[in-house]
Parts: C-alpha cells; sequence; structure tokens
C-alpha cells in the first residue's frame, strides 16, 4: 500500500509542477511510443514526494531527458524513487 501511496504522491506533484522543469512526469500510456535513454533512481534518508519529485526532475534535467515515468516508489524510513527516461 506504502508503494502505491507513494507512486500517486510523487505522480499528482509531478503533474501539479511540471512547468518549473524541462522534464515532463508521464504515466504509461504517455510513455507509448516514446524512445527510453534508461533510468535513474533518487533515494534520502528524510523526504516528503516533492523532494523526490525535484530530485527526478532535476537527474532526468541532466541526462537531457524530456520526460520521465516512475516506476518504483517507496518510503520504509528512507525514500527511494526509480524513473524510466525519455526523449
Amino acid at each position: 500500500m506504502k508503494i502505491k501511496t507513494a507512486i500517486a504522491a510523487v505522480g499528482m506533484l509531478s503533474a501539479l509542477s511540471f512547468g518549473a522543469f524541462a522534464a515532463q512526469s508521464i504515466d504509461t500510456t504517455q510513455a507509448q511510443g516514446l524512445h527510453s535513454l534508461g533510468t535513474i533512481s533518487v533515494s534520502g534518508i528524510d523526504g516528503a514526494p516533492s523532494d523526490i519529485n525535484q530530485q527526478l526532475n532535476q537527474q532526468a534535467d541532466k541526462q537531457g531527458a524530456k520526460a520521465y515515468r516512475v516506476i518504483e516508489a517507496y518510503n520504509n524510513g528512507n525514500y527511494h524513487a526509480t524513473a524510466e527516461l525519455y526523449n
């Protein structure tokens, strides 16, 4: 249940703040037909979903991605998220 909640929270925050970043968070349907550039992961000791979203955006921008899709997210005292990058 925590994984679904974390993914939903990251997705919601991504949708609300995509205008402030070059890379945009997308869902599975939007990813169809896009070219995958690989994956990125972010983690930390403590953080809110907005912190995870910000780090994913920064990493995606560094890799030159136009979009990313969260494929894993959880928080067991330490947060972690993995996203697939798209061009």
